[in-house]
């Protein structure tokens, strides 16, 4: 069923919307929660809970990239989970999804911050187009799927040291872009 027929069912809050879009998009949401979770269980409870935010977020959100925007949900929910399952971990120094990347960017809980980080998503998004393709494959696969870098140093050959030297700069130009924009790093 094509995404555009998804999103109509869930405005008409038609529950086989859930069941379209487990079944074509369950696997690719499993695949980014195992990014973040070990633990099988874990990862289909998240795809449970980012269904049910679809849910409640359509109406009256109408995205643009169905699959885009179910991954960014299920990669919230997989974050949530992790910071939960570790919890009892707080203090002995464990490392949270891209938190080098993260704190580059105030978290406030207000309207403006909201809106802040909206604009700073955008601006990332605008500035990783305007990077070379090995270097924005390397910038997603640290910070989006939370690879390791020798994870990354096995997927694409390069070696460790190159990905964090070449990582260290593309968060300096980003962090210099958002200044510009005015987004406090």
């Amino acid at each position: 069923m094509q995404d555009e027929k998804i999103i109509e069912l869930f405005f008409a809050r038609d529950e086989r919307a859930i069941k379209e879009t487990e079944d074509k998009y369950g696997n690719l949401c499993l695949y980014v929660a195992s990014s973040f979770l070990a633990i099988r269980e874990d990862r289909e409870e998240v795809l449970n809970d980012s269904l049910l935010a679809l849910w409640n977020s359509i109406p009256p959100e109408r995205p643009e990239s169905f699959s885009a925007y179910l991954c960014e949900i299920v990669r919230h929910q997989s974050i949530i989970r992790s910071r939960s399952n570790n919890a009892w971990k707080r203090g002995k120094n464990v490392q949270i999804v891209g938190e080098e990347f993260l704190s580059m960017i105030e978290d406030d809980t207000d309207i403006s911050a909201a809106y802040e980080a909206r604009r700073a998503g955008e601006i990332i998004s605008r500035f990783l187009r305007t990077l070379p393709k090995s270097d924005r494959k390397l910038f997603i696969m640290r910070y989006w799927l939370d690879m390791s870098h020798s994870e990354i140093a096995k997927q694409t050959g390069f070696g460790e040291s190159r990905i964090k030297v070449t990582l260290h700069r593309i968060r300096k130009k980003l962090a210099a872009e958002l200044g510009k924009e005015g987004i406090t790093v």
